[in-house]
């Protein structure tokens, strides 16, 4: 079922996959501190609109939410809140993200959240074959088929990319 990195670690994400009987593939990387998507879609030598960013933020009554975006896109917050509902939504401090996940700033996964996190993702994700997204480490992606986000974290889809 997945194709295994024999180096690759067990994390809260890859068992959330498992249990809810995901195919995945795993794939390793250099992490570099700030480097993003960039560093990643580089390292494993595919598109960067194909690894999506799980960006934390939060609305206007600091309840926690997980936004799936392209990693060569930024978020409209502005247009994510009229799309979800709120007065507002911004970004979450690190550390408030690391309590509502677990997961270290740059390792963040939607997978296995300490937390069920309302999940909203940017629509055209679903018009790729195939993503690459975090698996709960610095420097680890898992590739997924981004139709099985739809069954296993039943997202809201928006559309709130901006170029």
């Amino acid at each position: 079922m997945a194709r295994q990195d024999h180096n690759a670690p067990e994390t809260p994400a890859t068992r959330f996959l498992r249990q809810h009987k995901a195919a995945f593939s795993t794939h390793l990387y250099a992490y570099e501190e700030h480097g993003g998507t960039r560093v990643s879609a580089r390292e494993l030598n595919v598109p960067e609109h194909a690894v999506v960013k799980t960006l934390v933020m939060e609305d206007e009554a600091r309840q926690p939410l997980i936004v799936l975006m392209h990693g060569d896109r930024k978020v409209s917050t502005k247009e994510l809140a009229r799309q979800a509902g709120h007065k507002q939504i911004t970004p979450c401090d690190p550390a408030v993200a690391q309590r509502h996940t677990g997961y270290l700033v740059g390792g963040t996964s939607p997978f296995g959240t300490k937390k069920t996190l309302p999940v909203f993702m940017e629509n055209s994700i679903l018009d790729l074959p195939l993503i690459y997204i975090n698996g709960g480490r610095r420097g680890f992606l898992v590739g997924v088929h981004p139709h099985d986000l739809l069954q296993i974290l039943k997202p809201k889809l928006v559309s709130v990319a901006l170029e």
